[in-house]
């Protein structure tokens, strides 16, 4: 079976990602399947995923491509289908020379329900650039953690490189800091030791330093974590915002005497959504608020020194009445959120007591206090 070609028929169709992925750019030959068709992959509950379905269609015809993939270009494609548990299948398909016996690749069972019809130039014009540099960073970490790992790591890897692709097309102003050259840091070595919920990973560097010489190599370790969000609800009129309570482990881990944090409402920001998106969805889910407009209050990192994270915090203009005080947060993420509503200034006093000890909360607090009365709220506290 290793010597028959592989029918593709969906995002490996994408010369990138098949690069990425085979470590070499093979060569097409267009194919169908008959009885088959191509479709956006949804969820149960109805969200559409950036990926295709294969379904049966009877007299459709799937439109795809065979390889002809080396040995070493195989056990690389193998490899990263196994992640998502996909595993190669005997099919028929179609050529203009005739049929072919080929291999494709096929879950044992599908999770996802069929949507519209898939497009492969639409996907990849929204989607084809950061999934190629996932798939590279998927193949890369290959070498150090199983297939299993790795399905489990996706959606926060993707997160994690479309975080990545964000820094590198915003503006990096240096009216005092250096304006960094292309060979001031070189890394002479990488390993990703820790791969989960978030990751850990581990440079050998020589760095520029501030006498124009090279540093000897140093090693730096830090945390991957993808961009995120944070979110103050403001209500002008009754001077109120809205915070969530929920347990946090980090405290925890520290002994905190309450581990039970007030914050803005916040989340990552997933592949394929902006900040302000990401803002909006986090406010349905932790306080089932529909926010419009958003003001932005500052955007920077969380912890430089050990953390990718990178912060975008805003303040909403939002309607507080009696009864907007409740519980939530999404089942399938354990989350446990309660909501409380509180005037404006008690929320101030307590950064003063230390209740209120969460770092995006105290600057969104102190933002708003410079710009509430510009908001509709009152002229001073």
């Amino acid at each position: 079976m290793p010597d028959k070609p592989l029918f593709l028929f969906g995002t490996l169709r994408h010369p990138p990602v098949l690069e990425a992925v085979a470590g070499a750019l093979l060569p097409y030959e267009p194919a169908t399947l008959a009885d088959h068709a191509v479709t956006e992959a949804q969820e149960p509950e109805g969200g559409t995923l950036h990926f295709p379905l294969l379904v049966t269609r009877p007299g459709a015809m799937a439109r795809g491509a065979l390889i002809r993939p080396g040995a070493e270009a195989r056990a690389r494609l193998d490899l990263y289908e196994r992640i998502f548990e996909y595993h190669p299948v005997p099919v028929i398909a179609q050529t203009p020379e005739g049929p072919v016996e080929a291999l494709l690749y096929q879950t044992a069972g599908e999770h996802w329900l069929p949507g519209p019809d898939w497009s492969l130039d639409a996907w990849a014009a929204g989607h084809g650039a950061l999934a190629a540099e996932v798939a590279r960073e998927v193949m890369a970490l290959s070498h150090e953690h199983p297939p299993a790992v790795l399905r489990r790591r996706y959606p926060l890897l993707a997160g994690h490189v479309a975080s990545r692709r964000r820094a590198r097309d915003e503006a990096a102003p240096a009216t005092r800091r250096r304006v960094p050259g292309a060979d001031d840091v070189t890394v002479e070595g990488r390993r990703t030791p820790y791969a989960r919920v978030f990751a850990v990973e581990e440079n050998r560097l020589r760095l520029r330093q501030h006498d124009g010489g090279l540093s000897t190599p140093v090693d730096r370790a830090a945390f991957l974590l993808s961009d995120a969000v944070t979110l103050l609800p403001y209500d002008p009129a009754r001077d109120l915002v809205l915070l969530v309570e929920q347990f946090r482990f980090a405290p925890f881990l520290r002994a905190d005497a309450n581990p039970w944090t007030l914050e803005a409402i916040a989340g990552r920001v997933d592949a394929g959504e902006t900040p302000e998106e990401a803002a909006r969805r986090e406010a349905v889910e932790e306080a089932g608020l529909r926010v419009t407009s958003l003001h932005s209050v500052a955007r920077y990192y969380s912890s430089p020194g050990a953390v990718t994270e990178f912060l975008y915090s805003y303040v909403a203009l939002v309607d507080l009445p009696e009864g907007a005080e409740g519980k939530h947060g999404l089942v399938a993420e354990a989350e446990d959120i309660r909501t409380h509503r509180v005037p404006f200034t008690e929320a101030m006093a307590m950064i003063d007591t230390g209740e209120v000890a969460n770092g995006p909360l105290v600057i969104s607090l102190q933002w708003l206090a410079l710009n509430r009365a510009r908001l509709g709220g009152p002229q001073s506290a």
